[in-house]
Protein backbone atom coordinates (compact mmCIF):
# COMPACT_ATOMS: atom_id res chain seq x y z
CA UNK A 1 0.00 0.00 0.00
CA UNK A 2 1.47 3.44 -1.23
CA UNK A 3 1.34 6.57 1.45
CA UNK A 4 -2.06 7.62 1.99
CA UNK A 5 -3.26 9.79 -1.24
CA UNK A 6 -4.38 13.32 -0.50
CA UNK A 7 -8.18 13.56 -1.58
CA UNK A 8 -11.41 15.39 -0.53
CA UNK A 9 -14.17 13.55 1.45
CA UNK A 10 -16.11 13.28 -2.09
CA UNK A 11 -13.45 11.83 -3.86
CA UNK A 12 -12.78 8.97 -1.06
CA UNK A 13 -16.43 8.76 -1.23
CA UNK A 14 -16.38 8.05 -4.65
CA UNK A 15 -13.69 5.49 -4.48
CA UNK A 16 -15.34 2.19 -5.71
CA UNK A 17 -14.80 -1.24 -4.29
CA UNK A 18 -16.11 -4.79 -5.68
CA UNK A 19 -18.30 -6.44 -3.54
CA UNK A 20 -20.01 -9.74 -2.70
CA UNK A 21 -22.85 -8.59 0.38
CA UNK A 22 -24.01 -6.35 3.02
CA UNK A 23 -26.14 -7.91 5.73
CA UNK A 24 -26.93 -8.06 9.76
CA UNK A 25 -26.99 -10.77 11.77
CA UNK A 26 -24.94 -11.57 14.74
CA UNK A 27 -21.28 -11.63 15.24
CA UNK A 28 -20.50 -15.72 15.15
CA UNK A 29 -17.16 -15.82 16.28
CA UNK A 30 -14.07 -14.22 18.36
CA UNK A 31 -14.61 -12.15 21.53
CA UNK A 32 -17.28 -10.60 19.98
CA UNK A 33 -19.50 -13.44 19.07
CA UNK A 34 -23.31 -13.00 20.00
CA UNK A 35 -23.66 -9.39 19.16
CA UNK A 36 -25.39 -8.28 16.58
CA UNK A 37 -23.46 -6.83 13.62
CA UNK A 38 -23.62 -5.36 10.07
CA UNK A 39 -21.53 -7.23 7.64
CA UNK A 40 -19.67 -6.21 4.90
CA UNK A 41 -18.22 -8.63 2.48
CA UNK A 42 -15.68 -7.37 -0.03
CA UNK A 43 -14.92 -9.72 -3.37
CA UNK A 44 -11.69 -11.08 -3.83
CA UNK A 45 -8.96 -13.31 -2.48
CA UNK A 46 -4.91 -13.82 -2.61
CA UNK A 47 -5.56 -17.49 -0.79
CA UNK A 48 -7.26 -20.39 -1.66
CA UNK A 49 -7.10 -22.38 1.53
CA UNK A 50 -8.81 -26.13 0.86
CA UNK A 51 -11.57 -25.57 3.57
CA UNK A 52 -12.89 -21.83 2.95
CA UNK A 53 -16.37 -21.71 3.16
CA UNK A 54 -17.02 -18.38 1.16
CA UNK A 55 -16.01 -19.68 -2.40
CA UNK A 56 -18.39 -17.05 -3.95
CA UNK A 57 -16.04 -14.22 -2.54
CA UNK A 58 -13.36 -14.96 -4.86
CA UNK A 59 -12.58 -16.01 -8.81
CA UNK A 60 -13.25 -17.91 -10.95
CA UNK A 61 -16.93 -16.48 -9.44
CA UNK A 62 -17.25 -12.48 -10.23
CA UNK A 63 -18.25 -9.85 -7.65
CA UNK A 64 -21.74 -9.70 -7.73
CA UNK A 65 -21.74 -6.06 -7.59
CA UNK A 66 -19.38 -3.06 -7.05
CA UNK A 67 -20.17 -0.17 -4.29
CA UNK A 68 -18.69 3.27 -3.92
CA UNK A 69 -17.33 3.88 -0.52
CA UNK A 70 -19.95 6.82 -0.08
CA UNK A 71 -23.04 4.12 -0.86
CA UNK A 72 -21.02 1.39 1.47
CA UNK A 73 -21.32 3.85 4.19
CA UNK A 74 -25.30 4.81 3.36
CA UNK A 75 -26.12 1.02 3.24
CA UNK A 76 -24.69 -0.34 6.88
CA UNK A 77 -26.71 3.39 8.36
CA UNK A 78 -29.48 1.33 7.36
CA UNK A 79 -29.11 -0.64 10.14
CA UNK A 80 -29.19 -0.19 13.96
CA UNK A 81 -26.03 -2.29 15.12
CA UNK A 82 -23.17 -0.62 16.23
CA UNK A 83 -20.66 -3.36 15.67
CA UNK A 84 -19.19 -3.91 11.95
CA UNK A 85 -17.41 -6.45 10.25
CA UNK A 86 -15.36 -5.73 7.53
CA UNK A 87 -14.51 -9.21 5.68
CA UNK A 88 -14.26 -11.21 2.50
CA UNK A 89 -12.48 -13.33 0.87
CA UNK A 90 -10.11 -10.63 1.64
CA UNK A 91 -11.02 -7.31 2.59
CA UNK A 92 -7.30 -5.40 2.43
CA UNK A 93 -6.70 -6.95 -0.95
CA UNK A 94 -7.44 -3.29 -2.06
CA UNK A 95 -4.81 -1.51 -0.26
CA UNK A 96 -4.97 2.64 -0.07
CA UNK A 97 -9.17 1.83 -1.23
CA UNK A 98 -9.49 -0.83 1.23
CA UNK A 99 -8.28 2.02 4.00
CA UNK A 100 -10.39 4.17 2.80
CA UNK A 101 -13.29 1.93 3.62
CA UNK A 102 -12.50 1.54 6.98
CA UNK A 103 -11.51 5.71 7.52
CA UNK A 104 -15.00 6.48 6.39
CA UNK A 105 -16.70 3.69 8.32
CA UNK A 106 -14.55 4.48 11.09
CA UNK A 107 -15.20 8.31 10.85
CA UNK A 108 -19.25 7.83 11.25
CA UNK A 109 -19.73 7.87 14.82
CA UNK A 110 -22.34 5.54 14.57
CA UNK A 111 -19.79 2.24 15.47
CA UNK A 112 -18.67 1.25 18.79
CA UNK A 113 -16.52 -1.43 17.64
CA UNK A 114 -14.90 -1.79 13.68
CA UNK A 115 -13.38 -5.21 13.09
CA UNK A 116 -11.35 -6.41 10.14
CA UNK A 117 -11.07 -10.14 9.35
CA UNK A 118 -7.77 -10.40 7.60
CA UNK A 119 -6.10 -13.99 6.05
CA UNK A 120 -3.05 -13.07 7.17
CA UNK A 121 -1.16 -12.83 4.16
CA UNK A 122 -2.19 -9.23 3.85
CA UNK A 123 1.56 -7.02 5.72
CA UNK A 124 -1.11 -4.61 8.17
CA UNK A 125 1.72 -2.50 9.06
CA UNK A 126 0.54 0.13 6.36
CA UNK A 127 -3.00 -0.33 7.70
CA UNK A 128 -1.85 0.58 11.45
CA UNK A 129 0.17 2.85 10.65
CA UNK A 130 -2.60 4.98 8.94
CA UNK A 131 -5.41 4.24 10.67
CA UNK A 132 -5.47 5.40 14.24
CA UNK A 133 -9.14 5.14 15.57
CA UNK A 134 -9.58 3.18 19.07
CA UNK A 135 -12.96 1.15 17.27
CA UNK A 136 -10.79 -0.01 14.50
CA UNK A 137 -9.37 -3.77 15.26
CA UNK A 138 -7.96 -6.80 13.36
CA UNK A 139 -8.43 -10.55 13.27
CA UNK A 140 -5.54 -12.13 11.54
CA UNK A 141 -6.16 -15.84 10.55
CA UNK A 142 -3.11 -17.32 10.18
CA UNK A 143 -3.25 -20.61 7.72
CA UNK A 144 -1.81 -23.83 9.18
CA UNK A 145 -0.30 -26.74 7.41
CA UNK A 146 -4.28 -27.96 6.42
CA UNK A 147 -5.10 -25.07 4.49
CA UNK A 148 -2.12 -25.25 2.21
CA UNK A 149 -1.44 -22.07 2.22
CA UNK A 150 1.01 -21.71 5.64
CA UNK A 151 3.89 -20.49 3.06
CA UNK A 152 2.15 -17.02 2.38
CA UNK A 153 1.94 -16.04 5.79
CA UNK A 154 3.46 -12.51 6.38
CA UNK A 155 4.90 -13.27 10.02
CA UNK A 156 6.22 -9.47 10.54
CA UNK A 157 2.32 -8.82 11.56
CA UNK A 158 2.67 -10.96 15.07
CA UNK A 159 4.40 -8.19 16.63
CA UNK A 160 2.42 -5.91 15.22
CA UNK A 161 -0.76 -6.96 16.77
CA UNK A 162 -2.10 -5.00 19.94
CA UNK A 163 -4.23 -6.24 22.64
CA UNK A 164 -7.33 -5.53 20.93
CA UNK A 165 -6.94 -7.56 18.34
CA UNK A 166 -7.07 -11.32 17.78
CA UNK A 167 -5.28 -14.22 15.92
CA UNK A 168 -7.31 -16.89 15.00
CA UNK A 169 -6.15 -20.65 13.94
CA UNK A 170 -8.35 -22.86 12.04
CA UNK A 171 -7.55 -26.49 13.52
CA UNK A 172 -8.23 -29.14 11.10
CA UNK A 173 -5.99 -31.69 12.70
CA UNK A 174 -3.45 -32.82 15.19
CA UNK A 175 -0.60 -31.49 12.79
CA UNK A 176 -2.67 -28.27 12.60
CA UNK A 177 -2.73 -27.94 16.65
CA UNK A 178 0.69 -28.43 17.11
CA UNK A 179 1.93 -26.37 14.52
CA UNK A 180 -0.31 -23.51 16.14
CA UNK A 181 1.21 -24.20 19.08
CA UNK A 182 4.70 -23.43 17.57
CA UNK A 183 3.83 -20.35 16.07
CA UNK A 184 2.48 -18.92 19.15
CA UNK A 185 5.23 -19.77 21.21
CA UNK A 186 7.65 -18.86 18.24
CA UNK A 187 5.88 -15.27 17.51
CA UNK A 188 5.23 -13.62 20.47
CA UNK A 189 1.87 -11.16 19.79
CA UNK A 190 -0.39 -9.19 22.30
CA UNK A 191 -3.26 -10.42 20.30
CA UNK A 192 -5.71 -12.82 21.82
CA UNK A 193 -5.71 -16.75 20.44
CA UNK A 194 -8.59 -18.24 18.86
CA UNK A 195 -8.19 -21.95 18.08
CA UNK A 196 -11.04 -22.71 15.88
CA UNK A 197 -12.50 -26.13 14.96
CA UNK A 198 -12.98 -27.34 11.35
CA UNK A 199 -15.76 -29.46 12.14
CA UNK A 200 -15.65 -32.24 9.63
CA UNK A 201 -12.27 -33.16 10.94
CA UNK A 202 -11.69 -31.66 14.24
CA UNK A 203 -14.17 -32.61 16.88
CA UNK A 204 -14.52 -29.51 19.19
CA UNK A 205 -14.57 -32.22 22.20
CA UNK A 206 -11.19 -33.14 21.08
CA UNK A 207 -10.00 -29.71 20.43
CA UNK A 208 -10.93 -28.76 23.78
CA UNK A 209 -9.15 -31.80 25.12
CA UNK A 210 -6.02 -31.22 23.38
CA UNK A 211 -5.57 -27.04 24.62
CA UNK A 212 -5.91 -29.14 28.13
CA UNK A 213 -3.87 -31.62 27.86
CA UNK A 214 -1.19 -28.94 26.32
CA UNK A 215 -2.12 -25.97 29.24
CA UNK A 216 -3.15 -23.68 26.62
CA UNK A 217 -4.71 -21.52 29.24
CA UNK A 218 -4.11 -18.05 27.30
CA UNK A 219 -5.98 -19.90 24.19
CA UNK A 220 -9.58 -19.09 23.88
CA UNK A 221 -11.70 -21.66 21.95
CA UNK A 222 -13.57 -20.03 19.26
CA UNK A 223 -16.90 -21.89 18.12
CA UNK A 224 -18.34 -20.85 14.99
CA UNK A 225 -22.27 -19.56 16.21
CA UNK A 226 -23.74 -19.29 12.99
CA UNK A 227 -22.95 -22.57 11.93
CA UNK A 228 -24.77 -23.83 14.79
CA UNK A 229 -27.71 -21.62 14.57
CA UNK A 230 -28.04 -21.69 10.53
CA UNK A 231 -27.10 -24.32 8.44
CA UNK A 232 -23.22 -24.26 7.63
CA UNK A 233 -23.78 -22.76 3.99
CA UNK A 234 -26.31 -20.71 4.43
CA UNK A 235 -25.33 -16.83 2.84
CA UNK A 236 -25.95 -13.33 4.44
CA UNK A 237 -26.52 -14.94 8.09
Amino acid sequence: MNEAPIMNKAERDGIKLPMVEIFETVEGEGTRAGFPTVFVRLFGCNLRCTWCDTKYSYPPAEAEFVMAIGDIVRETAKFRSTHLCLTGGEPLLYGDRSAALIEALAETGRLTDLHIETNGAIDLEPFLSRIDSPIVRYVMDYKLPDSGEEDKMVMSNFPLLRGQDEVKFVIGSERDFMAAKEVLEANPTKALPLFSPVWETMPPEKLVRLMLEHGLSHVKLNMQLHKIIWDPAARGV
